[in-house]
């Protein structure tokens, strides 16, 4: 349950209609029991939402914009948990959220969680005109800030995605013809949710010709905005200084670092652990047996790190370090997880169809 201040913050919130920034930080809270990873994530959550909003009241009328939990990266195979956006005549605009009727069994939303969609402000199937069997939500372009605020929290709190790179999107117009649009924040375009790596690196080295001349930043920021085929101007950086990229099934940050020239890949495997002597031991064996990179715990996260050399830099080191992160953390979430307990960034018990009704959500101000 949020304090006093959180809850007269969103109260204020919900009284004040305008642009989108005003909604953000009273709505898209977390508590910082993970301090450092949780700021990370709830700026990238903020800066989306921030996107979103920004971004509705500029579409034409007729188009929508879709977006959906990356059934490849969570894993949820044929369920598919997103929201729609419509952009209507007259300044409206009508939001959908998918309800348990197009779920498979298995990835249903409890009680609990249909609850909170209605806390959210979206309405039941088939009250808002058009919604079938979806939830609907109906606002104008006007409250498009506390749309997408709301949306934010849907697709992180409801559906599950732990961070916005997790999720893709799609704008269409009103004849289903694809859009150019704005990044919404660290969630990717459609077509960029398989990269294919060879034709990235080969672009990514037609771009680093003569790049001795290029500071060390620009060049680790066309490598990743090569890899996500968006432009470096696009990527999301946050109060670190780190790019936040979602590399399978793992969060992974880069970071630039001067002196000595360096690029630090990194990704939480384990949050809200205890930090005892038997995991530093045990993490201290498995950096042991690792040919590169290091495991070690800050407060109660784990991280992995791998890095890379920034003096003669290589993008195929670069490339290769994201992947041998994302398999870190594949291989070793679970391992660690059976014998400390804590929290996967995305794991298994993360879903939305299997949350302990009595479960604390992070952000779940209702």
């Amino acid at each position: 349950m949020a304090d006093d201040g959180a809850g007269a913050a969103s109260d204020q919130a919900r009284e004040q209609p305008g642009d989108a920034a005003q909604y953000l930080d009273p709505v898209l809270l977390d508590e910082p029991t993970t301090a450092d990873l949780r700021a990370k994530v709830r700026e990238a959550w903020q800066e989306f939402a921030r996107a979103l909003g920004d971004a509705l009241p500029r579409l034409p009328a007729g188009a929508r914009v879709e977006l959906t939990l990356d059934p490849t990266a969570s894993g949820t195979g044929d369920a598919i948990y997103s929201v729609s956006v419509q952009i209507g005549d007259d300044g409206r605009i009508t939001a959908l959220a998918v309800g348990n009727a197009a779920l498979p069994p298995g990835f249903r939303m409890d009680r609990a969680a249909v609850a909170d969609l209605v806390a959210l402000g979206w309405s039941p199937p088939g009250v808002v005109e058009g919604s079938g069997e979806d939830f609907g939500l109906s606002t104008t372009t006007a409250q498009a800030g506390r749309l997408a605020a709301t949306i934010a929290r849907t697709l992180r709190d409801v559906y599950g995605a732990p961070h916005p790179a997790f999720l893709v999107y799609l704008v269409h117009d009103a004849d289903d013809e694809p859009i150019e649009a704005e990044p919404i924040g660290a969630a990717r375009p459609e077509a960029v949710r398989n990269g294919d790596l060879d034709a990235a690196l080969e672009a990514a080295r037609s771009a680093q010709r003569d790049a001795e001349a290029i500071p060390l930043d620009e060049r680790v920021r066309t490598v990743v905005a090569t890899m996500m085929k968006s432009n470096p101007e696009q990527l999301q950086v946050d109060s670190d200084g780190d790019v936040s990229i979602r590399a399978g099934s793992a969060m992974v940050f880069v970071r630039v670092r001067d002196n000595p020239p360096l690029v630090d890949v990194f990704s939480p495997v384990l949050t809200e652990v205890e930090p005892t002597e038997r995991l530093y031991v045990r993490l201290s064996e498995l950096t042991n047996r690792m040919p590169i990179g290091r495991l070690y715990c800050t407060e109660d996260t784990v991280w992995a790190s791998v890095p890379v050399f920034g003096r003669n830099f290589q993008a195929s080191h670069l490339m290769l370090a994201i992947q041998v992160m994302t398999g870190l953390a594949d291989e070793l979430d679970d391992r660690l997880h059976g014998e400390f307990g804590g929290k996967r960034f995305f794991g298994e018990g993360d879903k939305p169809a299997q949350r302990d009704p009595g479960e604390h959500r992070t952000g779940m101000y209702l």
